[in-house]
């Protein structure tokens, strides 16, 4: 799949097949997720990668929006480092940046995702961080739900050229 019909198929699916992902496969993802920009070239990102079926239900009772992991096989948590970081305040662009290059590459690799989020919702932070013993420098950005799913992405054409401006903010 080239990288154009990545992003203009990519889709939030919520529906797994309880079917394992092959470790090669995260590790891959978590390789493209490296591949992402940071600012400084700081890299001020962590993963913890999550297929334990007693800790996705969990996750899944402790996250709103993550009930899909009862079924899903695995996630991946996306952690800032903020004693990494050399610009204040960055690392959630940092992580962001390495999110969306696995969920533009997972359909490459037949998976599907979708993203769900923990920063900056005080209340999950705190959750997420009691639960994973996390230092008080690592922030959890995000979770992502991933596995082999029957539904794919599709395309859909969100342009709205209203919101384009040139050289200055127009009303």
């Amino acid at each position: 799949m080239d990288v154009l019909t990545a992003i203009k198929t990519r889709r939030s699916i919520r529906q797994f097949e309880q079917i394992n992902v092959e470790d090669e496969k995260i590790e891959e993802l978590l390789r493209l997720a490296m591949c992402a920009p940071s600012a400084g070239n700081q890299q001020t990102w962590h993963f913890i990668v999550v297929n334990d079926e007693k800790i996705k239900n969990e996750i899944a009772d402790m996250h709103p929006h993550a009930k899909m992991l009862y079924d899903a096989p695995a996630c991946i948590i996306v952690l800032g480092d903020t004693s990494l970081e050399r610009y204040k305040g960055f690392w959630v662009q940092d992580c962001s940046a390495a999110i969306m290059n696995i969920l533009t590459a997972a359909p490459a690799l037949n998976l599907q995702t979708v993203w769900c989020g923990i920063y900056p919702n005080e209340e999950r932070v705190k959750d997420f961080k009691r639960y994973f013993k996390l230092p008080e420098n690592v922030i959890p950005l995000g979770l992502i739900v991933l596995g082999y799913s029957k539904k794919s992405g599709f395309p859909v054409d969100r342009f709205k050229p209203e919101r384009i401006h040139y050289n200055s903010f127009k009303h």
